[in-house]
């Protein structure tokens, strides 16, 4: 028997113990199922993407809501007693399918519209015939701490799509939609409006960012004044990628000539998207 035959062997046979490790009657831990999944990529049991989606709903359980959040400055909400002319102004400009609605204040959310209730409603009506309090439904209020597996499981029961979510005193720390879940599953999801914004940095807050991957190292250092080395990389993803030294799962964090980035998406194959930390003290801030 040949030596290359030989290995073959072997592998096969680490495979399968592997395989019957998991699945034995032995206690079964989440890291026996992430080595299990990283040897069936290797074997051609499942493909990369296969991989990433199992990877993504491992880790989707051990996340928070704070993790994805869109931030409270960042929110799109309408106020109960805007005139219809700045909500149908405030719809277009932002292209969202559902609104949160104000009171008094941005803690008072007293409930949510939808966009097409809205639109049904000019039709039937015509213009300048808006009134929120008819449209309202009722708002689902979410504390930052609650694990995203348990959202998506509540989202899926309810039909529910979006949850305003709650900090410790009680107020409005920000806004999670099904789509900001599901994302850390399945990658981006990008529709329409996310095409017509094909932006690499989108502003989340005063000092928090959301970074493609692909984003080239030029147009970062022109939007943060900052100089990152372009030399042996193109894009933040390969630089990021280098500082780690290895392929870096969700929520690992590196710093790069003083700019800190989490990983929020990324495979086993690349990295997709970063959170970037801009502290008063970084480069270029």
């Amino acid at each position: 028997m040949s030596d290359e035959h030989k290995d073959g062997d072997q592998d096969e046979r680490s495979w399968l113990e592997k395989l019957a490790q998991v699945f034995s009657s032995d206690p079964r831990t989440r890291k026996d199922l992430i080595d299990i999944l990283a040897v069936a990529e290797q074997n051609d049991v499942i493909d990369a993407e296969t991989h990433g989606i199992m990877q993504g709903a491992l880790e989707v359980a051990h996340m928070q809501v704070r993790d994805v959040m869109i931030p409270r400055p960042q929110m799109v909400c309408l106020n109960a007693d805007d005139a219809p002319q700045e909500i149908v102004r405030c719809v277009i400009d932002s292209g969202h399918s559902r609104y949160p609605v104000i009171g008094e204040s941005s803690d008072d959310v007293i409930g949510i519209v939808m966009a097409k209730d809205m639109l049904a409603q000019l039709f039937a009506s015509g213009p300048g015939s808006i009134d929120l309090g008819q449209l309202l439904r009722p708002a689902t209020f979410v504390p930052e701490s609650k694990r995203l597996n348990v959202l998506l499981r509540e989202f899926r029961q309810k039909r529910n799509h979006i949850a305003v979510v709650i900090d410790e005193y009680g107020g409005v720390a920000g806004l999670v939609t099904i789509e900001d879940v599901l994302e850390q599953i399945v990658g981006d999801i990008e529709d329409e409006h996310d095409r017509q914004q094909d932006t690499f940095i989108k502003k989340l807050s005063e000092n928090d960012y959301l970074i493609k991957a692909l984003t080239p190292i030029e147009e970062f250092n022109e939007f943060f004044h900052a100089n990152l080395s372009d030399e042996e990389f193109d894009t933040i993803g390969g630089i990021v990628m280098q500082t780690f030294g290895h392929l870096p799962r969700r929520n690992e964090i590196a710093e790069v000539g003083g700019f800190q980035f989490k990983v929020l998406n990324a495979d086993s194959r690349q990295i997709h998207l970063l959170r970037l930390n801009l502290r008063p003290d970084a480069a270029g801030a």
